[in-house]
């Protein structure tokens, strides 16, 4: 989905798990920003090139600033957990009604 001035959003339901744009001056560049467990958010942001999200990093959002932050398989792991972490978080009447 294309929401907020053309930043890609991935959702469970209504929660947001994942978002991707190009932020920042200038555009910035493409950067993607997902919701992380309590334990990769403190090795992420430990990380060259990934931060806190901005008004996220307080809920435990990282933000990968460049393409080659992470390599595509670690994206995708990151991806995957952000989506469980969220869904998880769902009510379970909710789930049921995703087929999760």
């Amino acid at each position: 989905m294309v929401q907020w001035g053309g930043a890609h959003v991935w959702k469970i339901g209504d929660k947001i798990f994942a978002m991707a744009s190009l932020w920042g001056e200038s555009g910035g560049g493409f950067k993607i920003g997902f919701k992380a467990s309590d334990m990769a958010f403190m090795m992420l942001t430990e990380e060259p090139n990934i931060v806190p999200s901005p008004y996220l990093g307080r809920y435990k959002w990282v933000l990968l600033q460049t393409a080659d932050a992470l390599n595509e398989k670690d994206t995708k792991a990151y991806l995957n957990a952000a989506h469980e972490i969220v869904s998880a978080k769902l009510t379970k009447a909710k789930r049921k009604e995703l087929g999760i």
